[in-house]
């Protein structure tokens, strides 16, 4: 019998999954920075509570029951890569906006507001 991942751990992954979303719909540029990071680690701890033998390495040689599966901890690695390089563009899209700004709060589109003036006529016919 397998064991299953502890109750704490799963609302571990819970907790970063909804700070990370949370923290993405923010005005600032900084909290989205954090929460994709929130959102890669959320991403990372999951994968890994996927493997029914977390603690065994990926090849270890004996029985099939008793072998854990590399696929998980290979896309946990490819998860981490992916992360670090959305993590450093936007780091330095927020450093360019913080250059240009002095603020890294994302501005209102002006445009955005105009086209939603002018479609609201329309709606209510």
């Amino acid at each position: 019998m397998t064991p299953a991942p502890s109750l704490v751990l799963i609302l571990a992954v819970g907790v970063l999954y909804s700070c990370g979303f949370y923290l993405l719909l923010q005005r600032s540029l900084m909290r989205v920075v954090f929460g994709i990071l929130l959102l890669g680690h959320a991403a990372n701890l999951s994968l890994m509570l996927t493997d029914k033998a977390i603690t065994l390495p990926p090849l270890l040689p004996g029985e099939a029951s008793t072998m854990s599966d590399p696929l998980p901890q290979a896309m946990a690695l490819t998860a981490i890569v992916i992360t670090f390089g959305v993590t450093t563009f936007l780091l330095a899209l927020a450093y360019r906006v913080w250059l240009g700004d002095g603020d890294d709060e994302v501005p209102d589109d002006l445009e955005d507001r105009r086209i939603s003036r002018l479609q609201e006529p329309e709606e209510s016919a």
